[in-house]
């Protein structure tokens, strides 16, 4: 599962280059626009699941802080 930045990168130079010169659209072929679609899908798949992760490992490190709200005695 390698992303392909390459990619990504050509099309952001892409859409960037037709806001500059205030063009209205852009034309991409299918299997550039494919390529595309799959390298945003790996990167997205990615960062969920290492989002999971954290998720998941933050539940289980989980503490309990214990307050004694006691109006300043003991000071």
């Amino acid at each position: 599962m390698e992303i392909n930045n390459l990619q990504l990168e050509n099309f952001i130079k892409l859409v960037k280059s037709a806001d500059f010169g205030q063009e209205k659209q852009i034309t991409i072929d299918i299997k550039t626009a494919k390529q595309i679609v799959y390298n945003l899908s790996l990167l997205l798949l990615k960062y969920n699941n290492k989002l999971e992760n954290q998720i998941s490992n933050s539940q289980e490190t989980e503490e309990v802080i214990k307050i004694n709200l006691d109006g300043g005695k003991g000071w």
